[in-house]
């Protein structure tokens, strides 16, 4: 049986070892991460934790709707079994009808039957082998880099205060405007204090010239927040801290997970790296009141 619970009424302890037990573990669905997020957020619990499906919801005009938070690429179903089609339809027809729209950016384990979802495209290197081997599958673009890199004999600083990391972000310009809300959430998750959250950054006299907020659970290291300016990219800095993070988790069962992109100059640069595509896929519904 699929309940639906409110925050309030998950158990934690028995929401996150599902997550953490899961075979599609995903670090955006634990509960810290979550609580950092997203606005609100309820679940669907199948039995006793044996499923879960994290709710992410907000308010608009007194209507609510599911949403996926930023810095959440991929949610969806989380099970120790593997997760039928059929299962992952039952978890959509039981979100409740009270939510105007729904929007979700599912895990690449989950398929869906009856329901049209669209597919995206994310990037994965898996780091189950040496780190020659890992580097040799660069591309001439990313060896040029790396190698430009280290002719700088700049070190990498993996303990950068997160207000040093924030500040420097928030001042770079990106090809992308941030919001408050998204401000707010950013702040948020780096001054949680978790250790699965990480920020590394490269100093040049003195000053931060590039950075990275990676995520790290059991089984992926999530490249979630680089920033870099046009003198770090230049000397090819972005490819240093990537090529530190393989070297760092080489010979593990670990998987970077770079993210993705359907945008193909970003996702030029991540397949210079030898990642390959991992597909996920988004399903949009409306509930008609």
């Amino acid at each position: 049986m699929i309940k639906y619970l409110k925050r309030n009424q998950i158990d934690t302890k028995l929401y996150d070892a599902c997550i953490e037990k899961s075979i599609n573990s995903r670090i955006y669905a634990y509960s810290w991460y979550l609580d950092c997020v997203a606005d609100n957020w309820d679940a669907l619990v199948l039995n006793n934790y044996e499923a879960v499906m994290p709710l992410p919801w907000r308010r608009k005009h007194r209507l609510k709707y599911i949403y996926p938070p930023a810095w959440t690429q991929q949610l969806g179903v989380f099970s120790n079994k593997i997760i039928s089609p059929k299962k992952i339809d039952n978890f959509i027809n039981a979100i409740p009808k009270k939510f105007i729209k729904i929007t979700v950016q599912f895990n690449s384990e989950n398929q869906s039957n009856s329901f049209k979802l669209e597919e995206r495209n994310n990037y994965i290197l898996q780091l189950n082998c040496g780190e020659k081997e890992l580097i040799s599958k660069f591309n001439k673009n990313r060896k040029r880099a790396l190698a430009k890199a280290k002719t700088t004999l700049l070190k990498i600083d993996k303990e950068i205060d997160f207000k040093t990391f924030l500040k420097f972000y928030l001042s770079e310009d990106k090809n992308y405007v941030l919001t408050l809300n998204q401000i707010e959430t950013l702040n948020k998750l780096l001054c949680s204090n978790n250790k699965s959250v990480h920020i590394w950054g490269i100093k040049k006299d003195k000053k931060i010239i590039a950075g990275l907020v990676w995520l790290k659970n059991k089984s992926r290291i999530t490249y979630l927040l680089p920033i870099a300016n046009t003198e770090a990219k230049n000397l090819g800095l972005p490819t240093f801290l990537v090529s530190e993070l393989i070297s760092q988790f080489s010979n593990s069962e670990m998987i970077l997970d770079l993210e993705g992109s359907m945008i193909k100059g970003v996702a030029d640069f991540y397949t210079s790296f030898g990642a390959e595509k991992e597909v996920y896929n988004t399903l949009l519904k409306y509930n008609f009141l």
